[in-house]
C-alpha cells in the first residue's frame, strides 16, 4: 500500500510540541497546501484492476494465506505508475453490491498518514474488490517475529505502538472505531519505514463474516460471549500487540498476564532487547498492556489515553524510521527463498508419522543435560514417581499408544520437580494424533517458553497452527524453525 507523506502537525494532544516524526497529517484536506494529496475515492473498472495485476496473476499475491485464502490481496501497478494493493473478496462475501459500495466509501473517505489508505473499489457483477495504497516494506509480523538481519529495536517498537494508537484515535474521531482482527499482520511499513494500519481491517471480510480469524486464545472475552466487536474489543487486541512488541513472540494474553502477576518479566521480555531499554520503559509498556487486557471492557483505556501515555516514552525521536528498522530508504525488503529441512517438509505435509519417527530418534538430546543432572540429585519418592511417569510415557510414545502417553506425560508435568521441553513436544504430537490441535499448540508454545531458540518447538507449533486452519501463522512458525535450525547447524 505506496506512501504519501506531508508533515503538518495533527497532534492536538501536544499542540505545543515542536514538529516531530510523531506528528502526522490529516490528508482529507490535502495536507500541506494540497501537496502530495491522495486522490479521492474512485470506483475502478474490473478491466483496470485486471491490467494492474496482470490478470490477477498468482505471482502478484502478497496476502499471508496465498491462493488458499478466501479473500486474496494482489500487488498491482496502475497506469499512472502508482503501486496499489488489491483485495479480491470471495464471490459470496458481499452479495449486495450497494451495501459493499456504501461500506467502502465510508472507509475510503478516511485519509491519514497512519493508515494504508483505501483508494477505491470495484463491484462489477459478482466481483468485489478493494484498492489501497501499497506498503513495500512487509508487515510487523515479519520484522518482529521473523527478522533476517537484526531484531526490531526498542525505539522502533515504541514508535509502532504510538503510530498504531494514533491510527486508532484518528479512526475513532471519524466515527470508525471498529477494527476487525487487529494483529501484527495488519500493520504494514511504508517506503519511509513508518508503520501504518491497513485499511482493510476497517471492513469485515464479508457482510456476515467473523471479526476475528485468529486463535481463540487471543480473542476479546466479550466477543466470545456476544460475537460482536466493540471499540473496547479493539483496545484488547491492541493490548495483545503490545505483548508482541514486548516479547518478540505471539504469546497468549493469559500466559503473559500470569508472568506479569508473579513479576516474572524477564520471561516475558524479548531476550534480543537485553540492554536496549530501561526497566522503567519496560514496566510502563507492561502496565499499558495490562490495562488494555482487562477482562471487563469498561476498565480498558480509550485510544486517546493510549496516545497520551505512549508519546511520553518515545526514544530516538530524531532517527528516521527506516534507519531504526534497518532497511534502505524507499525500497522493499528482499524476499529470501526458504529451503526446508526434512523436519520442515514433514511439517508442511502434516506428516505426523514422520514427525513421530523424528522425535523418537532425537530422544532427549535437546534437553540440555537435564537427565544427567538428575543422577546427582536426591532421589525422593516424588522424583522417582515423576521419572516413572516419564519412562512409561516414553514407552507408550514409542508404541504409538498416544492416549497413555498423554496421561503419563501429564503426570510428569504435574509433578513439578523437573521441566522438559522434549516432553511438551512429545505430548504435543500425541495431541495432534488425537485431533486435539488447540492443546497441541499450547504444549508447543510452552516448549518455546522453556527453550526459546529450539527449532523443534517452532516446528510443532507450525503443525498445530496448520491443523487449526491458521495457515499464515503456521508458515511463519515454519520459517522461524528453519532459520533457527540453520543457525544451529552453522554453530
Amino acid at each position: 500500500m505506496g506512501a504519501c507523506c506531508s508533515k503538518v502537525s495533527f497532534c492536538c494532544w501536544h499542540s505545543g510540541l515542536k514538529q516531530s516524526p510523531h506528528d502526522f497529517s490529516d490528508l482529507e484536506n490535502g495536507g500541506e497546501n494540497g501537496k502530495n494529496a491522495l486522490p479521492s475515492f474512485t470506483e475502478f473498472s474490473l478491466d483496470v484492476l485486471m491490467n494492474a495485476t496482470n490478470g490477477f496473476c498468482a505471482d502478484n499475491i502478497v496476502s499471508e494465506h496465498g491462493e488458499k485464502a478466501p479473500n486474496v490481496v494482489y500487488k498491482g501497478l496502475l497506469e499512472n505508475g502508482q503501486w496499489v494493493a488489491v483485495k479480491r473478496f470471495n464471490r459470496s462475501a458481499w452479495p449486495d453490491s450497494r451495501q459493499f459500495l456504501d461500506e467502502a466509501k465510508i472507509v475510503g473517505n478516511l485519509r491519514s498518514e497512519r493508515l494504508a489508505n483505501l483508494l477505491g473499489c470495484c463491484c462489477e457483477g459478482e466481483q468485489r474488490l478493494l484498492v489501497a495504497e501499497f506498503m513495500p516494506n512487509e508487515t510487523l509480523a515479519k520484522h518482529l517475529f521473523h527478522w533476517d538481519s537484526q531484531p526490531m529495536k526498542w525505539a522502533m517498537r515504541l514508535r509502532v505502538a504510538l503510530y498504531l494508537a494514533q491510527a486508532m484515535e484518528y479512526c475513532c474521531s471519524k466515527g470508525r472505531s471498529l477494527y476487525h482482527d487487529l494483529n501484527a499482520y495488519r500493520v504494514l511499513f511504508d517506503q519511509d519505514g513508518n508503520p501504518r494500519l491497513s485499511c482493510f481491517g476497517l471492513m469485515k471480510n464479508s457482510r456476515d463474516g467473523k471479526s476475528y480469524s485468529t486463535n481463540l486464545a487471543f480473542t476479546p472475552p466479550e466477543y466470545m460471549r456476544t460475537g460482536r466487536v466493540t471499540s473496547e474489543s479493539v483496545v484488547y487486541s491492541f493490548g495483545t500487540m503490545l505483548l508482541d512488541l514486548l516479547s518478540g513472540k505471539h504469546i497468549p494474553p493469559s500466559h503473559a498476564l500470569d508472568l506479569i502477576r508473579v513479576k516474572n518479566l524477564s520471561m516475558l521480555m524479548d531476550s534480543c532487547l537485553e540492554g536496549d531499554f530501561s526497566n522503567d520503559d519496560g514496566t510502563e509498556l507492561v502496565r499499558l498492556a495490562t490495562r488494555c487486557l482487562q477482562y471487563e471492557a469498561r476498565e480498558r483505556p480509550n485510544a486517546k489515553s493510549l496516545v497520551n501515555s505512549l508519546i511520553t516514552i518515545q526514544k530516538e525521536t530524531e532517527v528516521p524510521s527506516h534507519v531504526l528498522l534497518g532497511i534502505r530508504h524507499g525500497t522493499a525488503t528482499p524476499l529470501q527463498p526458504l529451503l526446508l529441512t526434512t523436519t520442515g517438509e514433514a511439517c508442511l505435509r502434516r506428516d505426523l508419522t514422520a514427525l513421530h519417527e523424528i522425535l523418537v530418534q532425537t530422544g532427549y538430546k535437546d534437553d540440555e543435560g537435564i537427565a544427567n543432572e538428575l543422577s546427582f540429585q536426591m532421589w525422593t519418592n516424588q522424583m522417582q514417581e515423576t521419572l516413572n511417569s516419564k519412562q512409561q510415557g516414553d514407552a507408550a510414545f514409542r508404541a504409538k499408544d498416544f492416549t497413555t502417553a498423554i496421561e503419563c506425560y501429564t503426570q510428569f508435568n504435574d509433578g513439578g520437580t523437573m521441566v522438559s521441553p522434549t516432553i511438551y513436544t512429545r505430548r504435543c504430537l500425541c495431541y495432534l494424533m488425537s485431533d486435539m490441535a488447540q492443546e497441541a499448540l499450547g504444549d508447543a508454545m510452552q516448549a518455546q517458553v522453556i527453550s526459546s531458540e529450539w527449532p523443534t518447538a517452532f516446528y510443532l507449533q507450525s503443525v498445530a497452527l496448520f491443523s487449526l486452519g491458521m495457515e499464515n501463522d503456521a508458515q511463519e512458525a515454519l520459517k522461524a524453525a528453519t532459520k533457527l535450525e540453520a543457525k544451529r547447524n552453522k554453530n
